[in-house]
């Protein structure tokens, strides 16, 4: 699909589109994004894991059919992973070949640091696109230092990176950003007031029913329907990992490939481990009895 967006008048279309693509977008999602294109600013996603945030970085950019440029955030990124690096081999070797050159030192050194020995990292290639403008997701930024959320707002602020050797590099193309955040620690006012903002929550039962649906379309009506109750009690209870959208898709993707066409204990025990994840967690769902979870469940 390529979409223009200039044909977007309002985010009910852009409710439309995304359930198109598979993602089942409400309105309030709708309209931030819509406000991303109408003001051209970052969006800042924020919730917890598996909600369906860096998805929606996915779906715009098969929506807009441009390039999705993707910046996995990690404790000690750095400016060489994410910017840019010199090509220190490519530029030992352009020394020496000009060792016997007639060219000044300043020569030498402009040539060796021009962009033909730039390596370009996710930052850098997203504002150097010349011809259409990509799609950059900055993913888990809570998990990169301070000193990197920093180096970001020259960025999120007016689109260009500066490169000491170089100078300022401005986007030609304004990127549309998307920043996702689980809240692992509190981001900077500095970095928000940069941003869209959104918080995505888990979706209650009847949405997470429309999407099991839309990604599992032969799933039987009572399947689903249990299945999102279970969903929905587990993460009333408090566990380590609560199980997202993508494990209660595994889940039932699971139970359908294994034959099951209800939950019951056999059902439950035999799958817990698409839909639970840490040990801790699985004792504490054995410990409740699983009979009784189900019980309670039918009655959400």
């Amino acid at each position: 699909m390529n979409l223009d967006i200039s044909q977007i008048s309002h985010p009910n279309q852009l409710i439309e589109l995304f359930d198109q693509q598979g993602y089942v977008a409400d309105l309030e999602l709708a309209t931030i994004i819509f406000l991303l294109f109408r003001l051209e600013k970052p969006l800042l996603l924020e919730g917890n894991p598996g909600v369906g945030k860096t998805e929606v970085a996915q779906v715009l950019a098969g929506l807009l059919d441009t390039e999705l440029i993707r910046l996995q955030c990690y404790e000690g990124l750095d400016v060489n992973a994410a910017v840019y690096e010199w090509n220190y081999q490519k530029q030992l070797l352009s020394i020496k070949i000009q060792e016997q050159s007639d060219l000044s030192l300043a020569q030498k050194e402009e040539h060796i640091f021009g962009e033909d020995f730039l390596l370009q990292r996710p930052l850098l290639k997203a504002i150097s696109s010349t011809s259409k403008a990509p799609v950059l997701l900055i993913d888990e930024v809570d998990r990169a230092d301070e000193e990197f959320e920093a180096f970001l707002l020259e960025l999120l602020s007016a689109f260009q990176i500066s490169i000491p050797e170089l100078g300022t590099i401005k986007a030609i193309q304004k990127p549309h950003v998307i920043l996702t955040s689980n809240r692992t620690r509190e981001l900077s006012d500095a970095l928000k007031r940069r941003c869209l903002y959104h918080w995505v929550s888990y979706p209650d039962i009847h949405k997470e029913k429309q999407i099991l649906k839309k990604h599992i379309p032969d799933i039987e009506e009572g399947l689903a329907d249990q299945m999102t109750k279970m969903v929905q009690l587990l993460r009333e209870m408090k566990l380590n990992k609560a199980p997202g959208i993508a494990e209660s898709i595994d889940w039932a993707r699971g139970l359908l490939a294994l034959g099951y066409k209800e939950i019951n204990a056999e059902s439950l025990s035999s799958t817990m481990g698409a839909v639970v994840k840490s040990a801790s967690d699985m004792e504490q769902i054995q410990n409740q009895g699983l009979d009784n979870l189900i019980t309670r469940s039918e009655a959400q």
